[in-house]
């Protein structure tokens, strides 16, 4: 008996082999973004392995929301990482962003290059028309929990950095970062009064960003602008992949000129049709400027950051958790982010240059928001109803 307790309080460690498979398996299946992300997560690690209890893993869930970057990227890495340490990070990490990765290249190859067959172009042409919905989705799912934790802030101080987020996210271009970054000081300025404890840590990466935007707004172009493109992706996407889609917009289509506002829309929609995190879609947009190289270097230095983050501070992650500035920090930040998340569907919007795009656009909305499908659902027929349209009836395909 005493031998049998003693083993049930051994902590269990998959193999590196297992870990490979199972976190793969994610990368594989995970279509739907965070939400289906973590639920498979929770569903293997905790009630189907039980190899972190129910609070280690609401812990990481939490200490990977305090984080820059893609969460359930995060999530993937430190979880593995909890299980066998630095090696067991990458081997996981990997396992959950590769399969996407592959998918997202592959995609791109048919949606973005050359002269891609009619009915390629309508099913992207219908796709990207309902991206601008999927964007106000990701809003709305988020938007309750974010207002439960108004509490710990101002009831009056959310709605305005929600509405900063929203106008910055239609306006502003590339230097949306600085706004994201301001709402998150001024609630820390808001809350001096009572700020005590440790955390400066929160506003670090944001001043080496802020002094970078400058710098890459005078890019030219080339590997170096991939690079630097990827970088924000890697950094910025606070409150879900959507926040960075304006920043991406703005650089890969108005400043570079890589891709026109149609392929965009078509390398957004391909984010959300594979599996993996939608950060996945700033390889399309690599791919669309230096082919599968720069695809490759856009993930590669946008998904950097989460593992850096991981494998450094994976041990001060608890002490992370509970600090009070981290978490006046993103206090503020973090509705700014939510804010711009919907505030990216006005630009995807307004891409769109076809009358039966703007109908794709609503029905959308309804399967979505009212009826409450997926997303894998409600893209394929936005695809199926281009392709009808374009081919069955003779629409024109945008320009």
């Amino acid at each position: 008996m005493d031998h049998h307790e003693r083993d049930a309080t051994v902590p269990i460690r998959p193999s590196l082999r297992t870990l490979a498979r199972e976190w793969g398996r994610i990368g594989c299946l995970g279509f739907g973004g965070p939400p289906t992300h973590i639920a498979m997560f929770r569903d293997l690690c905790v009630r189907d392995r039980g190899w972190l209890t129910e609070q280690d893993f609401e812990d990481a869930i939490t200490a990977c929301n305090l984080l820059p970057g893609p969460a359930s990227t995060q999530l993937s890495i430190y979880c593995a990482y909890r299980l066998r340490g630095w090696v067991g990070a990458l081997v996981g990490g990997l396992g959950f962003i590769v399969p996407g990765l592959v998918a997202v290249l592959a995609l791109s190859a048919l949606f973005l290059s050359g002269s891609p067959p009619r009915w390629v172009r309508a099913a992207g042409a219908g796709a990207g028309a309902a991206v601008a919905a999927i964007a106000v989705h990701a809003a709305v799912g988020l938007l309750p929990a974010s207002w439960r934790r108004a509490r710990a802030v101002s009831r009056l101080r959310w709605p305005v950095y929600l509405a900063l987020g929203a106008a910055g996210a239609a306006t502003l271009g590339p230097w949306l970062v600085l706004l994201l970054l301001g709402c998150g000081l001024l609630e820390l300025a808001a809350r001096a009064t009572r700020a005590t404890g440790p955390g400066s840590a929160a506003v670090t990466p944001g001043s080496g960003l802020a002094a970078g935007a400058i710098a890459g707004t005078v890019a030219g172009g080339g590997l170096l602008a991939v690079a630097w493109v990827a970088v924000k992706v890697g950094l910025l996407s606070y409150g879900g992949g959507f926040v960075i889609i304006p920043l991406m917009q703005a650089d890969a289509v108005d400043h570079y000129h890589w891709m026109t506002a149609g392929q965009f829309l078509n390398a957004v929609a391909l984010g959300q049709v594979t599996p993996g995190p939608v950060v996945h879609t700033v390889a399309a947009v690599g791919y669309a400027a230096a082919g599968v190289g720069g695809g490759l270097l856009a993930a590669a230095v946008a998904f950097a950051p989460s593992f850096a983050f991981v494998l450094v501070g994976g041990p001060h992650f608890d002490r992370l958790r509970h600090s009070p500035r981290v978490r006046r920090f993103l206090d503020g930040a973090g509705p700014a982010a939510l804010g711009a998340i919907l505030g990216s569907a006005i630009p995807l919007a307004l891409a769109l240059s076809e009358a039966w795009q703007y109908a794709v656009l609503a029905g959308a909305g309804v399967l979505l928001l009212v009826a409450r499908r997926g997303l894998l659902l409600t893209l394929l027929g936005a695809a199926a109803t281009g392709v009808v349209a374009v081919l069955a009836a003779g629409a024109p395909l945008p320009g």
